[in-house]
């Protein structure tokens, strides 16, 4: 590959002052709604808004930010499962565990909290977004409005946390038979299979044809 003449511009990469700048331009647009922010140096930026402020940050952050790009939306359960860890040893006795909700990055005062990612094609940087989820009403402003590509988005976070889109229009579920009980992706959902067999770690090795089952036992210990 030849390298580019001496005259050509490169675009710059993105750094803190850009991301600085858009914070304050997201303040500037949407004032106290805007509860916290957190810019990493040197690799992203986080900011967290009012519940009432979702579509109102979304449609900012488009049109005064630029932010032509949707990358998704999705939830957290910042609950710590009930039932530990996949990998752990189920012969061994049960550890103590810390039950503190803690909503990471910008804070939160919910166990359940909607994540976006945006960004500029332009500028070449995004930005997380997040904002807290009532636990006394699981309901959020639909995004479509702002980015149609939210809507599947939002109906797989609907389908699997059980979180409601005020002005969604069809929130069908996508993966699990209507009348489902449950939503998967709750740290409190029981993961039945694991409790029929025991989960020997985070890697299931299953011998192969004609493989000794020792055989394949020892080679998932190794690794």
């Amino acid at each position: 590959m030849s390298p580019l003449p001496s005259d050509t511009p490169v675009a710059e990469l993105p750094g803190d002052a850009l991301r600085e700048r858009a914070v304050d331009q997201l303040r500037a647009a949407i004032g106290d709604a805007l509860i916290d922010t957190l810019v990493k140096p040197g690799d992203d930026v986080w900011v967290r808004v009012r519940t009432d402020a979702w579509r109102e940050a979304g449609l900012a952050l488009r049109d005064r930010l630029g932010m032509d790009n949707f990358g998704f939306v999705s939830a957290i359960d910042w609950l710590p499962s009930p039932f530990g860890r996949g990998e752990d040893d189920p012969t061994a006795p049960p550890v103590e565990r810390d039950t503190t909700i803690k909503q990471g990055y910008t804070g939160g005062e919910t166990r359940f909290q909607l994540l976006a990612r945006v960004s500029s094609t332009a500028l070449h940087y995004g930005i997380n977004i997040k904002t807290d989820v009532p636990d006394d009403d699981l309901t959020v402003q639909s995004w479509i409005p702002v980015y149609a590509g939210a809507n599947w988005h939002e109906r797989e976070t609907h389908e699997m946390f059980g979180i409601e889109f005020a002005g969604h229009p069809d929130l069908r579920n996508m993966y699990l038979p209507t009348g489902f009980e449950g939503y998967p992706l709750r740290k409190d959902f029981p993961l039945l299979a694991r409790h029929v067999k025991t989960w020997p770690g985070i890697v299931d090795v299953e011998p192969l044809p004609g493989e000794p089952e020792q055989a394949a036992t020892d080679e998932g210990t190794a690794e």
